[in-house]
C-alpha cells in the first residue's frame, strides 16, 4: 500500500516534498497565478505553500484533508500578498500559455482572462478554486475562511460580472460598422 503525503510530511520524509510538488504543484501555482496575476509571485506563493507544508504538516491527520489545505494555504497568502501590493500587469503574465489546456476559442480566453482582471482578488480567489481547482463550494468555503452562502454569493457576482462583460464584447463586435469593398 502506497503512503500518503501527509503520513510522509508527518514522519519527515524528504520525498514527501517531490510528491506534493508533483501532485499539487501546478494547480496550487495556477490558483495563485489566477488571484496575483503574476507568474512569479505565484511560483513564490507555491514555494510558501511547501515550506508551510513540510512545517505544519505533522499536525494534519486526514490524508484526505492534505489538498483543501494546501489550497486554503496557498489562497490566504495570495491574497494577502495582493492586499499588500496592487499594480497592472500585461495579459500574457497572467497564464502561461504553453501549459494552458485551451478547449475552446482563443477569443473567449482572452476574455475570459480580461474579465478575471477585473474582478475583486476575493472573487478570483472563488473561481479559480471552484472551477480550477474543482473543490466543492463547502471546501472552497473552507479554503477562503467563510461560508458556503458567502463563497455562492461571490461567484454568482463574478460569474455575473463575466458574462456582462463577455457580452459587452460580443455587442460592440455586432455593432461595428460594416466595411464593405467596392
Amino acid at each position: 500500500m502506497k503512503r500518503s503525503i501527509a503520513e510522509d510530511l508527518r514522519e519527515r520524509r524528504p520525498e514527501a516534498i517531490d510528491r506534493l510538488l508533483a501532485e499539487h504543484g501546478r494547480e496550487i501555482q495556477t490558483v495563485a497565478q489566477v488571484i496575483l496575476h503574476d507568474r512569479d509571485e505565484a511560483a513564490d506563493i507555491l514555494a510558501e505553500t511547501v515550506i508551510a507544508a513540510w512545517e505544519k504538516g505533522s499536525s494534519l491527520r486526514d490524508p484526505d484533508a492534505l489538498r483543501p489545505w494546501l489550497l486554503r494555504v496557498a489562497t490566504n497568502r495570495a491574497l494577502s500578498r495582493r492586499r499588500k501590493s496592487t499594480r497592472l500587469v500585461a495579459l500574457d503574465s497572467i497564464l502561461d500559455w504553453e501549459s494552458a489546456d485551451l478547449r475552446g476559442p482563443a477569443e473567449t480566453h482572452v476574455a475570459v482572462l480580461e474579465g478575471l482582471a477585473l474582478l475583486a482578488p476575493r472573487e478570483r480567489a472563488a473561481i479559480a478554486l471552484r472551477y480550477l481547482a474543482d473543490l466543492t463550494i463547502e471546501e472552497v468555503a473552507r479554503a477562503m475562511g467563510t461560508r458556503p452562502n458567502t463563497v455562492k454569493t461571490q461567484l454568482r457576482e463574478a460569474l455575473g460580472k463575466l458574462r456582462r462583460g463577455m457580452l459587452d464584447d460580443v455587442d460592440e463586435r455586432d455593432t461595428a460598422p460594416e466595411v464593405r469593398h467596392a
